[in-house]
């Protein structure tokens, strides 16, 4: 869409704000509790309409209405609803109202509750888990407008980051990011969201692009049966899930009438701290058994990493002409952090409104089962429940037909929009769409459509970030700043390599830390791998990045150059030009989890020369793109002279007696002599990755993935030439895979990765590099554990077929978070087997059980190896697990 077209757009959803000849006033003023405390984040509705807003966090509102009388309705949790008449003058006029609140009186009424009955609550509980599929789906689709604002602050910084990192000059306290967003989007059941951005706006910088995203916000509803807030691995179970009552205790604090109905305000306690669940108040409604509003908080028992508390509020209305069906009105949720001696917050809040299109899974609800009159030592109990358990599931309504009456709903939505649905446009999978121009609004376009009042902080952000902006975006200022980030300091070269900026040009230039620039083996001895890695961007995503290599063994006294590109070639679509050319010491298997700093230690401290290595002359050219969503391919062509090498020193620190280093050739249990002397080969490959209903965002600056349901499968082959400049090598290796990761609940999450392939043809002329290797190890530290763990490294590598496969299940704390040590500690079980079968092999297989997030960062996993049956060994592995 051209930017001419994106403004006439715009200016069209504008006017499609306003009725004609009106124009619009402002009603404007502080929510308040009865004390005059402001009421943070209350909401403002029309009634009988679709319009409403929130109030900031210091209790101030404001509403843009054209000409004309209206009713307010002013309303915040645990509060008395009020609704003032109001008549807003024609022009741009100003009303300030300000509206005090009465806290709720919640009162049991006649409820009879003797000491061996239940609290009421559980029986109101059970009704709206009786209704909760239905109030899910209540709604097959609608359409509506949405802001959002996100503000992160830092409210406490340290000297250094684990008293070793020096903190970047531009990490203050205060506002670090301020963004905020207007939407338009549509919902249709189960999961179709689409979302189309009017305006964006970032503090502080005027070309960038808000992350809010509408979307991220559905799996906040509690009909769902686990809730995830979006900072931890596992979801939370709702307050009113089909197994609630085993995690939960609930409690009737009393019942209130509001505006003609009965509204229920339970307090949800935690069973057990240690479960994964909310605390606080859920308010539902008498007769319909819907949620009305909730005020939940998970604290720190939660075991969500470097997060304090979350608080979570929410309030739900009417549809605008359909009183049978419920849509949320506005959204709050506030997260404290800490961690590495930072401490701050983040906020994010929503207001919804301009329903339109909402489409009812039923025109008319289905109809509650009656329940005859609970009589306690001979009379009637009140409301609240006084029925037994059995007595409610008696009553639980029929929704059989649910499913077909929601696809039925949709399709004649999608049928009725089709001559005017601003949506269509979208491709199937695109779950947001942000073009070009919607940053390029101005203060007074912000002033006049949001609907939640800038506090006076947030204002103050604006004002002197959007001010400084020229300043801060000159080459003085940023090379100014750039001298102190780039300040060295010895630490960065010992754990993640020095970087230096230039901020203005967007150049890095980076060297690699200590392990990686010295190393040693027993074929070059000591290594000196200088290597320093160029990277440029652009404005628009586009990058390019050179990476040139000097390495110089000093046994083997030889010089290897080589030269690395990558270069993204357009600014929005994946298209990846790579080119490696040049001499290179590379392990027989490229994808070996052999790091060369665990190799140089096990060489130098154990008489272990795990690393087997070879020369490699020559180039290879590669090209990735996305033609299609959800389709990656990527086609590769190489030539390369390859030099079998030997050991060339035995040198070491510490010597175990008895053992001798190993010849520099792999051993392998299909192929006696792996020596090939030297080789030549042209190779073509090509690689695709489909996933199947991939969605994701389409941004100016580039299309951003979000991932799928479903998995993801794997197409590859490499194909030998032979006899074009001197190559003497001729195979063709076909192969297939799926990954996936499925999420459990509160079990988990599980992880799969399957490949089956194999050498076609018979008339094979392959060397042992050319072999199907499988990532093996055969020492204590691991640098993944998605590969085998304790396989010699090259022992089965074949020119056969062969099935492998790696599957483990992250319980995320659902066994240790019962047990009060690991409770205490933050640990979290895992499981894992690895399977190998090839003609060589028979059935390999490792069962792994382990322990991650020790110290945050390291995971520890046992595991034990058989081969057709047989226990072939155990073992400890360590490495990263977050």
């Amino acid at each position: 869409m051209s930017l001419v077209s994106v403004r006439v757009f715009a200016v069209v959803v504008l006017l499609s704000w306003l009725p004609l000849g009106a124009r619009a006033g402002v009603v404007k003023g502080l929510v308040s509790g009865a004390d005059q405390t402001p009421l943070a984040f209350a909401n403002v509705a029309v009634r009988g309409a679709a319009t409403s807003t929130g109030a900031n966090e210091q209790g101030r509102y404001q509403l843009r209405l054209p000409a004309g009388q209206y009713e307010l309705v002013f309303q915040y949790v645990g509060y008395k609803p009020r609704i003032e008449a109001v008549r807003v003058p024609g022009g741009d006029s100003l009303l300030t109202l300000n509206v005090a609140l009465q806290a709720e009186q919640y009162s049991l009424g006649e409820v009879l509750v003797k000491s061996s009955d239940r609290d009421p609550a559980y029986a109101i509980i059970q009704q709206a888990q009786q209704w909760r599929a239905y109030h899910r789906r209540e709604v097959a689709a609608y359409r509506a407008r949405i802001y959002i604002k996100s503000i992160g602050r830092i409210l406490d910084t340290p000297a250094k980051i684990m008293g070793l990192f020096k903190i970047g000059p531009d990490i203050k306290k205060g506002i670090f990011y301020l963004s905020e967003s207007l939407s338009d989007i549509s919902v249709t059941q189960p999961d179709v969201v689409k979302e189309r951005m009017i305006s964006s706006r970032v503090s502080g910088d005027s070309r960038g692009l808000s992350f809010n995203r509408a979307s991220a916000g559905r799996h906040l509803t509690f009909y769902e049966t686990l809730v995830k807030p979006g900072f931890s691995e596992r979801g939370f179970v709702s307050p009113i899930a089909p197994n609630a009552m085993l995690f939960y205790k609930y409690e009737l604090v009393g019942s209130s009438s509001e505006n003609g109905v009965l509204v229920h305000k339970i307090h949800v306690i935690p069973r057990r701290r240690t479960d994964p669940v909310f605390s606080g108040y859920i308010y539902i409604v008498d007769g319909t058994w819907r949620i009305h509003s909730v005020d939940f908080t998970l604290d720190k028992e939660a075991h969500i990493d470097y997060v304090d508390e979350i608080h979570l509020r929410q309030q739900y209305a009417p549809a605008p002409g359909n009183p049978n069906v419920w849509v949320m009105q506005s959204e709050q949720a506030r997260a404290m952090l800490s961690g590495l001696g930072f401490k701050g917050s983040f906020d994010l809040t929503a207001v919804l409104s301009n329903y339109a299109n909402v489409v009812a899974t039923y025109p008319t609800p289905p109809i509650p089962k009656a329940a005859p009159p609970v009589v306690v030592e001979g009379k009637e109990a009140g409301p609240g429940g006084q029925e037994t358990a059995a007595q409610i599931r008696k009553r639980k309504p029929d929704l059989r037909g649910l499913n077909a009456q929601v696809r039925r709903q949709v399709k004649l939505a999608r049928r009725d929009s089709l001559k005017n649905d601003p949506f269509a446009s979208m491709p199937r999978g695109e779950v947001q769409l942000i073009e070009k121009g919607v940053n390029e609004r101005d203060t007074a376009y912000w002033a006049s459509v949001r609907p939640v009042p800038l506090t006076t902080e947030e204002l103050k952000d604006y004002q002197v970030k959007d001010s400084t902006e020229v300043i801060r975006r000159s080459r003085p200022y940023q090379d100014s700043m750039d001298r102190k980030r780039n300040e060295f300091e010895p630490i960065d070269l010992l754990v993640g390599g020095y970087t230096r900026l230039n901020s203005f040009k967007k150049e890095t230039y980076k060297v690699q830390p200590l392990s990686q620039i010295f190393q040693y083996n027993t074929v070059e001895g000591a290594v000196l791998n200088g290597q320093l890695v160029y990277s440029k961007r652009t404005e628009d995503r586009r990058y390019v990045t050179l990476t040139p290599t000097l390495r110089y063994g000093f046994s083997s006294r030889a010089l290897n150059p080589s030269l690395e590109l990558a270069w993204q070639l357009h600014p929005s679509q994946r298209r990846l030009l790579s080119l490696t050319a040049g001499r290179t010491i590379e392990n027989f298997d490229r994808n070996s989890q052999l790091t060369p700093a665990i190799n140089a230690v096990y060489t130098l401290l154990d008489n272990r020369n795990y690393a087997k290595l070879y020369r490699r002359d020559g180039a290879e050219l590669g090209f990735a793109f996305e033609p299609l969503n959800g389709l990656n391919l990527r086609t590769v062509v190489g030539y390369f002279d390859r030099h079998e090498l030997v050991n060339t020193t035995a040198r070491l620190i510490h010597d175990v007696p008895g053992r001798a280093f190993t010849p520099n050739q792999p051993v392998s249990d299909e192929l006696a002599a792996t020596g090939f002397g030297r080789s030549r080969v042209l190779t073509l490959g090509f690689s695709a990755d489909y996933k199947p209903g991939q969605r994701y965002i389409s941004r100016p600056d580039g299309k951003f993935n979000l991932g799928s349901r479903w998995p993801t499968f794997n197409v590859q082959g490499r194909l030998a030439v032979p006899g074009v400049l001197g190559a003497d090598v001729r195979y063709l290796l076909l192969q297939t895979g799926v990954r996936h990761s499925l999420p459990l609940g509160l079990l988990g999450t599980s992880s799969f990765r399957a490949t089956v392939g194999g050498f076609v043809g018979a008339s094979q002329n392959l060397t042992f590099i050319d072999y199907r290797h499988f990532a093996g190890n055969q020492t204590l530290l691991t640098g993944s554990f998605d590969q085998f763990q304790l396989l010699d490294y090259y022992r089965f590598s074949t020119r056969r077929s062969y099935f492998e496969a790696h599957y483990d299940h992250h319980f995320n704390g659902f066994i240790f978070n019962k047990v009060p040590l690991f409770r205490r500690l933050k640990l979290q079980e895992v499981v894992s087997l690895n399977y190998l079968t090839t003609p060589q092999a028979g059935q390999y297989v490792e069962l792994g059980a382990g322990v991650e997030h020790l110290l945050k960062v390291l995971r520890v996993d046992f595991y034990t190896a058989l081969q057709s049956g047989q226990k072939l060994g155990t073992g400890f592995r360590v490495g990263y697990g977050f």
